[in-house]
């Protein structure tokens, strides 16, 4: 049989998908967060996830065993970063308590203002009634983290006779409150900004409660 009448040869079907060997845990977590903002978290499903990371749903289960798993991963790998700088400010400005807290203010009010990073806290607060292993979670990895660093700076500028004597704990909430409702205001509510940039924000927040912190003669 000659070459010209010999059958033709059909190239195999392209995959459904393809397995990269390059995938990594960040990768599937990026993909988890996507598709929690995207359906919510109980919509969300461990193949649709498996699909975005370009990985077979057994992939996925290699690294993460459910989806509660993979937002406490996230927790993690969004959240957790920013309470553990906020006590290495806290740890490397006790002696400047005032500056410190700006610093620290500043970081939350910016990381705040990515709607990627708030994501993670708007959905475990959803999430909470339903999830309260998921709440302490983050709780104990955030939370507590962040709120002893600030603790600490208004301890030691009450120390220092920088700052008048308060109630710590209460000056935490105080701080941290309007951070968290222009957070929600914006990110939840879909409501615009006023302030604009989260500089200003910080600015405008920071004169309000540190001038009603300084010790007064």
């Amino acid at each position: 049989m000659s070459a010209s009448s010999s059958p033709q040869r059909r190239n195999p079907p392209a995959p459904r998908w393809r397995r990269r060997s390059e995938a990594r845990p960040e990768e599937i977590l990026e993909a988890a967060l996507a598709e929690f903002d995207e359906r919510g978290f109980d919509a969300a499903r461990m193949e649709d996830i498996a699909k975005r990371a370009g990985l077979s749903k057994a992939g996925v289960y290699l690294y993460f065993e459910s989806k509660e798993a993979l937002l406490k991963a996230l927790i993690e790998a969004k959240i957790s970063p920013i309470a553990q700088n906020a006590q290495s400010i806290a740890l490397a400005g006790a002696a400047d308590p005032k500056l410190a807290m700006r610093m620290l203010v500043t970081t939350m009010a910016t990381r705040f203002s990515d709607p990627k990073i708030f994501a993670v806290p708007r959905l475990v607060i959803g999430l909470s009634s339903r999830f309260p292993d998921l709440a302490d979670y983050y709780r104990i990895h955030v939370i507590d983290l962040a709120k002893q660093a600030l603790e600490s700076l208004i301890v030691a500028g009450i120390a220092q006779g920088v700052f008048r004597a308060v109630e710590p704990r209460a000056a935490v909430r105080a701080f941290v409150g309007p951070l968290l409702f222009e957070a929600m205001y914006t990110h939840v509510m879909h409501g615009p900004s006023v302030l604009g940039e989260p500089q200003t924000l910080v600015e405008e927040h920071l004169n309000l409660l540190l001038e009603g912190l300084e010790k007064r003669a």
